[in-house]
């Protein structure tokens, strides 16, 4: 009724403008094509990325806290007693995650470049210190976490977002050099080589491969040859298979996955527990809180596992929509990246949206049987205090990325009132500005070509020739004729003839000639 009442309006104020009236369409057709220019008005929208992650980013906070605590309760009693042990921790460190994500926001992009290696060096600092016994703390059979007053932190993780932060502003500013590629591959890849060396030395598997799917990601994005990005790529699956048969357990996952019921009581035990849960949700599952894996049928059902317990409650429904909505993250942190004219925004953008769906796939591929158990947890949805907060620090970065579009610096610049944006307090973002190189090409690029008109050029010249032609043929009858009027001078004793150049000669032809140039030249440019 509203929309109706709407048409009239405009239709009262403006007539002329009525699709009725002006295209002899029906109401219905106008109707029907409303939505998409909604739809489509609303994605033109300057501010629609930063509201995109933002809104995203709450929903899945708001469904990983609810699974954890669905699925915690009981593994939580258990330990502690308490049914609320490790949904309380899962709070505290989503609050770190978004004071950093707030952080994250406000940091402007200048800051973020200038301290990038510094935060690499510090990363790498603190991966040798994990490695020492008595400072790092062994957990499923890895050597890498810092236990502090009950909370533990893997400093990995956050040598993943150093790694591509600083990979993609040293790629940046490199490119923009137009250094070689020797140049662009010697500090990033021997960097990532000693990280990657350092996580295998804990040993991590799930984090080697998120690591190595940074680096890919960053060479990918920067436009790097095919060969490079291949022999990454196969150095990254190399040391994943080393990695994965060099320990007997992650060797006897990697069997039970070839074969699945060679040992379903040992190593394929929580694969096959996992699928189970999956069957019985079936379409609309057994409802919230109501799933029967999580009384230690299933391990780690809080954590590495939940994508089943979610298939289980809330069934095909609930699963479907969860990785939907990470579809929707993916498009716009693509659209982000697509958006921007800074080029650290667009590596750094496009990579971690890589990396955050690469975990996303290897976690659902191996809770559904597609890959071998390797431990990477679902970002923001597993209980994990490390990968949650980091995951929000990247985001945040991201988020600090769309709000720095160019339609988006332009509309908050001029003045124009964002809720979001007036509700976080945010400072106004610093327009782009390209360096001399960057300039240089965009006014190359955008400078109007001076094509001359297709079988114009042939033409011309052989009329040019012609033209030519006729003047040395009428500068040779000249010259025969001044000799035979000097001979006829000296013949009657006179003097002899001195061939004099008139005022409409070549001087003229060539003043002639500058200005029809020049004309011309103002035709192509003015």
């Amino acid at each position: 009724m509203s929309s109706i009442l709407q048409r009239l309006r405009s239709r009262r104020a403006n007539p002329a403008t009525d699709p009725e009236t002006v295209t002899g369409g029906t109401s219905a057709a106008a109707a029907l094509h409303l939505p998409r220019t909604r739809v489509g008005a609303w994605l033109g929208r300057p501010m629609t990325s930063f509201h995109l992650i933002v809104a995203v980013t709450a929903l899945l906070i708001t469904m990983g806290l609810t699974m954890v605590l669905s699925a915690s309760g009981v593994y939580s009693y258990d330990q502690d007693g308490s049914p609320w042990s490790v949904f309380a921790k899962q709070v505290l460190w989503t609050i770190v995650g978004l004071f950093a994500f707030y952080v994250a926001l406000r940091t402007p992009i200048a800051v973020m470049r200038r301290f990038a290696f510094a935060g690499f060096a510090f990363t790498i600092v603190l991966l040798v210190l994990v490695l020492i016994p008595g400072i790092g703390q062994v957990a499923n059979g890895s050597r890498g976490w810092f236990v502090v007053a009950g909370l533990s932190m893997q400093p990995s993780e956050l040598a993943k977002i150093a790694l591509a932060i600083w990979g993609a502003h040293l790629l940046a500013a490199r490119r923009m050099e137009h250094a070689s590629l020797r140049e662009m591959l010697v500090p990033l890849v021997p960097a990532a080589v000693i990280a990657l060396a350092l996580i295998v030395a804990q040993p991590d598997l799930g984090q080697t491969l998120s690591m190595g799917v940074i680096l890919l990601g960053l060479l990918w994005y920067a436009g790097l040859p095919l060969r490079v990005f291949l022999t990454s790529l196969g150095a990254v699956m190399v040391s994943g298979l080393v990695l994965a048969l060099a320990e007997g357990y992650r060797s006897a996952r990697v069997q039970s996955w070839l074969n699945p019921g060679a040992d379903t009581q040992g190593a394929g035990y929580q694969a096959r527990q996992a699928r189970f849960a999956l069957a019985n949700g079936g379409v609309f599952g057994d409802g919230l809180g109501q799933g029967a894996a999580k009384w230690n049928y299933l391990p780690n059902a809080h954590n590495d596992f939940i994508f089943a317990i979610i298939g289980e409650e809330l069934g095909f429904v609930g699963a479907a929509g969860l990785l939907l909505l990470f579809g929707l993250f993916a498009y716009t942190g693509m659209r982000i990246a697509r958006r921007s004219a800074d080029p650290f925004l667009k590596l750094l953008t496009a990579t971690a949206t890589l990396w955050i769906l690469s975990q996303v796939f290897i976690n659902v591929g191996y809770v559904v049987g597609l890959l071998p158990v390797t431990g990477l947890q679902l970002p923001l949805i597993s209980a994990g205090g490390t990968s949650t907060a980091t995951t929000l620090l990247m985001i945040g970065i991201m988020a600090n990325a769309a709000r720095h579009e160019p339609e988006a610096v332009a509309a908050l610049r001029a003045g124009r009132d964002d809720r979001v944006n007036r509700l976080l307090r945010l400072p106004l973002p610093a327009p782009y500005v390209p360096t001399r190189t960057e300039a240089l090409r965009d006014r190359l690029r955008r400078r109007p070509r001076t094509e001359a008109p297709a079988g114009s050029s042939k033409p011309a010249r052989s009329a040019k020739s012609a033209k030519a032609g006729k003047s040395a043929k009428a500068g040779k009858s000249g010259k025969a004729a001044e000799r035979q009027e000097r001979r006829s001078g000296r013949a009657a004793g006179g003097h002899p003839v001195r061939s004099g150049r008139s005022s409409g000669g070549y001087g003229d032809t060539r003043r002639n000639q500058g200005r029809r140039a020049r004309a011309l030249e103002g035709q192509r440019y003015g």
